[in-house]
């Protein structure tokens, strides 16, 4: 796509013309109309991949609420609905798949994961920036995009030549989603081969807010904000220990680089399972991140929705905005701010590599001068708005500066945020 501006048309959804029709004909002739099931989806992994155990059953509560909470809330269009039924058939059949090679190689979980470097701040601050650059290191460990879209194939290990055949299926995901939304790359870009945010780990767990990004589920939210997230870390270590069993880090010890907004609400959780984790908190004037974010999720729902509200849209994630803040301020309290850097938005665009070294500073970490090479030359490639430039504003979502800055404003004044 060449760049250029990308803005703001909520009225109605773009649909491709093949989409379009699609859904009429779904909805004509009643194909992704019936609602999902729990047994629907657990027989159709099972039958998949001919494998009946998932390990355990803690994520059957967690699954039951979500499909309760789409069937009833999330007003699906047919294409839609097909695409979220097959997400949720995938997350089974990966779990099927990993608990059955563990089983069968239980040295999986003597693999050392330690301290991993977590880029969290709230979404738009710079995280993806700095999470590609230290994903650059040859000694650091990132979850591939070919590989979180299928981190447990029924090959594992095998060994070909050339790319990963997950390659292919994360290039033609890529491809699919910017046909039927070709603005969204301009907003948040989904390459193939870039470093992939480790959120989508957590849904074998089904304790992930992926779910409330891509659709109206706010029964499920809800509950989720309640729940004891410790299973699902425990889950994301797990998967570490299997994908670098799949592939090894070069580090001895390995050490992985981890990001997702996601992490703002459960860091005691977090910090319980990896307690020698180094969190980079980064910070960006929420009055300026919030709208571009919402811009971000309602163009994300609205390639499986016909009835997106974006005001609805964004009323729901600035209350998360503001529930990520405050729990973010407590665990930092909890902790006094032991194992916590804080990265400036405006800092790390003005010299990323300086905020770089303060980074590894904070965890340890040698900066080697190959390391250091390779982050130089992919700034050079991932450049900003590569994509196109993305233009929003509050007003686009009914709100205006006083509707968010008394939710944000004791977080703006612990880290002395500016104004952008």
């Amino acid at each position: 796509m060449a760049a250029g501006e990308v803005t703001n048309t909520f009225r109605r959804p773009y649909r491709p013309a093949a989409i379009a029709i699609a859904n009429r004909l779904g909805r004509l002739f009643r194909v992704g109309t019936a609602p999902i099931t729990m047994d629907g989806v657990i027989d159709d992994a099972r039958r998949k991949v001919g494998l009946s155990d998932f390990g355990d059953d803690a994520f059957l509560e967690p699954l039951e609420i979500l499909v309760d909470s789409i069937n009833r809330e999330a007003a699906l269009n047919p294409v839609g609905r097909m695409i979220i039924r097959g997400r949720l058939v995938g997350v089974l059949v990966n779990k099927l798949v990993a608990h059955d090679t563990i089983e069968k190689h239980p040295e999986i979980l003597d693999i050392p994961v330690e301290a991993p470097i977590v880029v969290a701040g709230l979404a738009r601050t710079g995280t993806t920036m700095l999470h590609r650059l230290i994903a650059q290191d040859p000694a650091i460990r990132s979850l591939a995009s070919w590989e979180a879209i299928n981190p447990a194939p029924p090959t594992t290990r095998a060994r070909r030549k050339g790319k990963d055949p997950r390659y292919s299926q994360a290039a033609m995901a890529a491809k699919g989603l910017r046909y039927m939304s070709p603005g969204f790359f301009a907003i948040h870009p989904a390459e193939p081969d870039a470093p992939e945010e480790e959120v989508i780990l957590l849904e074998q767990a089904f304790l992930t807010t992926t779910p409330e990004a891509m659709m109206n589920v706010p029964t499920y939210s809800k509950w989720l904000e309640d729940q004891d997230h410790i299973p699902a870390y425990e889950a994301l270590r797990r998967m570490m220990q299997y994908l670098q069993w799949q592939r090894p880090g070069p580090g001895k010890p390995v050490r992985w680089v981890l990001k997702t907004p996601h992490h703002q609400e459960y860091f005691d959780a977090l910090l319980q399972v990896f307690p020698k984790a180094t969190i980079v908190h980064t910070h960006r004037d929420p009055l300026k991140t919030s709208a571009s974010f919402f811009s971000m999720i309602t163009h994300l729902q609205m390639i499986f929705s016909d009835e997106v509200d974006p005001n609805r849209v964004a009323n729901h994630w600035l209350n998360k905005i503001e529930n990520m803040a405050r729990r973010t301020m407590a665990t930092r309290d909890r902790v006094e701010d032991r194992g916590f850097v804080d990265v400036s938005y405006y800092d790390l665009v003005r010299d990323p590599m300086r905020e770089v070294e303060r980074v590894y500073d904070a965890a340890g970490a040698v900066l080697t001068p190959e390391a250091r090479t390779a982050m130089e030359a992919s700034r050079k490639v991932n450049r900003q708005h590569k994509y196109g430039k993305h233009k929003y504003s509050l007003a686009d979502f009914g709100m205006t500066k006083d509707d968010v800055e008394p939710r944000i404003a004791e977080y703006r004044a612990r880290f002395e945020v500016p104004y952008e």
